[in-house]
């Protein structure tokens, strides 16, 4: 390698020497080719440089600018924070530092000052770096960087000049300095002179007197190096450099260049918040869609002036954002309260009492030192550590720093401990948002909690499971055992989800009630018989279309992680019949002269979920707000109205979750804390139904009061709640509500109580059938019609079932002396898994790799018939899982039954389900 870079060297050096040589034979010819070649090298540098029609973009620059639907500016797109000031609302005390500084014959020349250019030059050549480049020259680089650049090369001081040259042609002098005095940064996101003068001044550009005008001046020589805040020294000194200049060019006589000189710094420094709009994670989302728009068809969305209508409501979203720091603040004293101290602080179900006891407590301060682990992973990660490993410390070293400056450690806590909080609500009918909320705060927390964070949605994602269940034709009347639930995942996993609060009650609950309670025990169950593939495909269709969903039975109750946007627009799909719409932000995009040039809706409705089953999911959901876990939601506001919704909580109070349809808005939020370790403490205020729901609540309470909702609107699902009772009952409970007459206290106290009269003892003993039954072969039954049994549900191991009424099965147990009849427990009847089990006396050991409390379900299904003899047995066919329910309702029927085969008395496992991660279950 060495002897071919040699080579190549050596080739160069003979090339260079030919060269030298031709021009010593040739001077004459050198010198005239000399000029040829800088115009040829000028020309091949001429279209990489802006064009005209960009240069007059520049001029006539119009920022984009977002409106709501009901015409109220939200946002507008510039390439900085500034505010553009013309040039005549300039204090003229800016316009003489600049020129007698910069450019003193900035009148005088086109583009390129020819002299000082020559003059730079020389002072380059002999060790004193000068630049000579001219406003103008200066204005192209500012605007153009990408086309012109920053390096110190011929290039692109030629790239400068020839843009320079086309910036003259273009503009008068005054719209050269007017834009070069509203494009040049100040530091702290302060762009042009205007954005200067509030930033350290407080005031307008116009107000600016000598001193000042001379500062701001001064710093673009440098503006780190010069920069007032941090270099106060250096800042003067630059100051009284501007100052002179200005005296030379007799802007200011020499005595008051004396008198200015010995006066003080004054700033008056405050950082001034860029406008992102009153929906700034929107319009974050929005510039990203638009910049893609625009670069599709040819368009800048900083120069041409779009204008971008959107389904925005100014008012809701106003309201929106309201609810969510109202609501938010007070939840973070509730968190700041209960996490200061070892002990638990209740303060009760109101707010406002930790909101007054939080000035008395330190935040946080008991989670602070009982994590400390924690804390140490949250220095590792931030960047003050990451620097001060950069410096050489250790890792010892660098943590005892830190936690040794308070400031950082204050701001670190403060950070890691505040409440987030996120907000959606659209039309259901239309898919148009009109309200989206992505933090507290967007100067706190750029992160939007809308569209980018994937949580666990918790309970609220249990009406997937109950939507797929009526789909399938399930009632809601359907009833169900709460009791303890184990579900084999696998050979060594086994689920057991669990309530909040009190346990099983181990009574039948039916499936609307057991929705607008949350209970997991119930779910559970329903998960099993419709399947996780059903259940996370529904989901898909309904509007979780971007979020994995892992299709395992803990799917149920909400641990795939999902956005606000995906769950709000699932709900959408409930309030719109089962027809899902996609969610819809911008209605059109127009040019500067309001042609519209793009329009934009939801498309066309997709059938997700038949409009029976979404009107009973929906009628379902009302329970929830009437009287399951949203019930406080009507009080506390003062709500009225056909209202449906779901709360949702996940495990140890991470998230919570809340989501309110009404027939013109589905609203819904999310509150948590960005790191999941951090929770709220308490079991109440830890619930979807004690958080979330209050931003919810307060926004609609808001909403109904401005007239923008109608609290009289319906839906168009009936009320179904008492057709789940008989019609017997119902005409009873009619008839005593119309007719009959509370006693009055005297009657009562005057009732004597009845004696009964004892009853005779009950022979429970089975009847002796005469003659004795025959044998008979059994027969194979056909599969009763209803759904199809989905490979991926995975055994339930524990009876759940209530039958409609009692079925005592009977089998034959010989002994040396006779023959015994006894009942057999009925089991389940879920497709997919067993439905009877094998009496006690005829199953082998159990598997020791399986928990004791989990009972596994036979093979096959079977029931014994009695023989004519003692040594009889009966042949055996196979099982036929049933489709029909024995419970709930009146006329459901046990499953069928067969003989047993001795090469089936023992206990098997069916097919289960896939299951990945974690099979804990959220808490709700």
């Amino acid at each position: 390698m060495t002897r071919n870079f040699e080579g190549v060297a050596g080739r160069i050096g003979l090339k260079l020497r030919a060269w030298g040589g031709a021009i010593r034979r040739h001077p004459v010819r050198a010198a005239a080719a000399l000029p040829l070649a800088l115009v040829l090298y000028v020309a091949a540098l001429y279209p990489f440089t802006p064009g005209i029609g960009d240069i007059r973009k520049a001029k006539q620059e119009s920022p984009s600018v977002v409106l709501s639907a009901d015409g109220k500016e939200l946002a507008v797109f510039r390439r900085a924070n500034r505010d553009w000031v013309k040039l005549e609302e300039i204090s003229p005390n800016v316009k003489e530092a600049l020129i007698s500084t910069e450019d003193r014959r900035f009148y005088d020349h086109h583009g390129i000052d020819f002299v000082r250019t020559a003059k730079a030059v020389v002072n380059t050549l002999t060790g004193d770096v000068e630049g000579g480049s001219t406003l103008t020259q200066q204005l192209a680089r500012n605007l153009y960087p990408e086309e012109i650049g920053r390096e110190q090369t011929v290039t692109r001081k030629v790239k400068e000049a020839i843009t320079a040259l086309k910036i003259e042609a273009l503009y008068s002098k005054d719209e050269i300095l007017e834009t070069y005095l509203n494009s040049v940064s100040f530091l702290y996101n302060a762009w042009g002179i205007e954005m200067a003068a509030k930033t350290y001044f407080q005031k307008s550009a116009r107000d600016l007197n000598k001193l000042e005008a001379a500062t701001l001046v001064g710093m673009l020589k440098g503006t780190s190096y010069y920069n007032p805040v941090i270099n106060p020294e250096r800042a003067v000194q630059r100051r009284n450099t501007v100052l002179a200049m200005m005296a030379e060019e007799n802007k200011i006589s020499g005595s008051e260049l004396e008198r200015l000189k010995a006066q003080p710094m004054k700033l008056d420094f405050e950082r001034v918040p860029e406008f992102n709009g009153t929906a700034p994670h929107l319009t974050e989302y929005l510039r990203k869609w638009l910049t893609e728009w625009a670069d599709k068809h040819d368009y800048n969305i900083y120069s041409d002036g779009l204008v971008v209508r959107t389904t925005i409501d100014s008012r809701l979203q106003a309201m929106a954002t309201q609810a969510v720091e109202r609501q938010a603040k007070n939840l973070q004293a509730v968190a700041d309260v209960e996490w200061s101290r070892s002990g638990l602080t209740a303060l009760g179900s109101d707010a406002a009492a930790y909101v007054a006891h939080r000035s008395k407590v330190q935040p946080f301060e008991y989670f602070w030192n009982s994590r400390k682990d924690l804390v140490r992973s949250w220095i590792k990660d931030s960047a003050e550590y990451k620097a001060a490993r950069e410096q050489g410390l250790s890792e010892e070293d660098a943590l005892k720093q830190l936690q040794a400056d308070d400031r950082f450690m204050a701001e670190l806590r403060r950070q890691k401990t505040m409440l987030q909080a996120g907000f959606l609500a659209l039309d259901p009918t239309t898919g148009h948002i009109k309200a989206w909320v992505g933090s507290r705060d967007y100067a706190e927390d750029k992160f939007d909690h809308v569209q980018q964070a994937r949580r666990q949605p918790g309970s609220t994602f249990k009406p997937f499971v109950y939507g797929a269940a009526f789909d399938m034709g399930i009632p809601a009347s359907e009833t169900l055992m709460d009791a303890p639930v184990a579900i084999q995942i696998d050979r060594k996993q086994v689920w057991r989800p669990t309530d909040v609060g009190d346990g099983p009650t181990g009574a039948p609950m039916t499936l609307r009630e057991g929705l607008a309670r949350s209970k997991n025990t119930i779910t559970a169950q329903l998960m099993m018989r419709v399947g996780p593939s059903r259940v996370a495909s529904l989901a898909r269709s309904m509007g979780v279309r971007d979020s994995k969903l892992e299709p395992v039975p803990s799917l149920a109750l909400g641990t795939s992680p999902v956005t606000l946007k995906e769950m709000v627009s699932a709900f959408g799909t409930i309030a719109n019949g089962g027809s899902y719409i996609e969610p819809v932000v911008v209605s059109a995009v127009e040019d500067r002269e309001r042609n519209v040039l793009a329009s934009f809706s939801g498309g066309a409705s997709e059938t997700a979920l038949s409009n029976h089953a979404a009107m009973t999911l929906l009628d379902v959901l009302r329970g929830v707000v009437d009287g399951g876990t949203a019930a406080g939601l009507k009080p506390r506001f003062g709500l009225t109205g056909d209202l449906a919704g779901k709360t949702g909580t996940t495990q140890d109070n991470t998230d919570g979750w809340f989501i309110l349809m009404h027939p013109q808005l589905v609203a819904g939020a999310w509150m948590g804390f960005n790191d999941n370790r951090v929770a709220m403490r308490s079991e109440y205020w830890g619930q979807g139904g004690h958080n979330a729901l209050f931003v919810v609540g307060d926004f609609m309470q808001q909403s109904t009061k401005a007239g923008l909702v109608d609290s009289k609107a319906a839906f168009a699902a009936p009320r179904m709640k008492d057709l789940d009772q008989p019609l017997v009952d119902r005409m009873g409970d009619w008839w005593n509500s119309v007719f009959s007459t509370p006693p009055s206290a005297a009657e009562v106290a005057a009732t004597q109580p009845v004696q009964l009269p004892a009853l005779p003892p009950v022979n429970l003993e089975p009847p002796q059938l005469e003659p004795p039954p025959m044998a008979m072969a059994p027969r194979p039954l056909p599969p009763l019609p209803g759904p199809a049994v989905t490979p991926d549900a995975p055994v339930i191991v524990e009876p759940q079932r209530v039958p409609a009424f009692p079925r005592p099965l009977e089998s034959t147990r010989a002994n040396e002396s006779a023959r015994v009849l006894e009942p057999t427990r009925p089991m389940d009847s879920i497709p997919g898994t067993q439905v009877y089990r094998v009496p006690e006396a005829t199953a082998r050991m159990p598997d020791p790799s399986v928990p004791a409390d989990v009972v596994r379900a036979p093979a096959t299904t079977t029931r014994v018939l009695p023989s004519t003899s003692a040594g009889a047995t009966a042949s055996s066919t196979p099982a036929v899982p049933s489709a029909t329910s024995s419970m709930g309702a009146a006329g459901g029927s046990a499953p069928p039954a067969t003989a047993p085969s001795p090469a089936s008395d023992g206990p098997a496992v069916a097919p289960v389900g896939q299951a990945t991660g974690s099979v804990s279950a959220p808490a709700e």
